[in-house]
């Protein structure tokens, strides 16, 4: 296996499923700082607050030149009816089952909890500069304060 890509790196370019049927893969937002945060599950209490708070900021991400896209292995279909049930701005994507972007980081990993043994996503932030290559990496994110932790980092950037 190849070691996982860290700051300083080219962000891999995997293309993903967007909730309307089309694709988006990070090469799409060349030129543009991106803010790319890979969380578990849809309608999760940790995942929405990430979501809803990273929707709640997307102005001021903007602002700092910075796009947000929300990355998970849940279906199109339920990436539709998370943004509806939260009024999320934030895109989302539909990572691939196998050998998508999670998997090329190494954030799609082997979990445990009561245990039981399963494949599950690491809470995990890149900020990808506007030259493809990754800023800063938040590893094992705990939602309360990231967004802001985040959009400091994009704006200094």
């Amino acid at each position: 296996m190849s070691e996982r890509p860290h700051e300083g790196d080219p962000m891999p370019d995997i293309v993903m499923e967007t909730p309307d049927g089309g694709s988006v893969k990070p090469s799409d937002y060349a030129g543009r700082k991106l803010v790319l945060f890979f969380y578990p599950k849809d309608n999760t209490p940790g995942c929405t607050t990430e979501a809803t708070e990273f929707s709640a900021a997307k102005a001021d991400f903007e602002k700092a030149g910075c796009a947000i896209l929300g990355v998970s292995k849940d279906s199109p279909k339920k990436h539709q009816n998370f943004i509806a049930k939260h009024g999320l701005t934030v895109d989302l994507a539909t990572d691939a089952q196998d050998a998508g972007l999670s998997d090329a980081l190494e954030i799609w990993t082997e979990k445990k909890m009561y245990g039981k043994t399963f494949m599950g996503m690491v809470r995990t932030t890149y900020l990808v500069d506007t030259d493809g290559t990754i800023a800063r990496v938040w590893d094992k994110v705990k939602v309360k304060g990231h967004v802001d932790e985040a959009l400091a980092a994009a704006q200094s950037l």
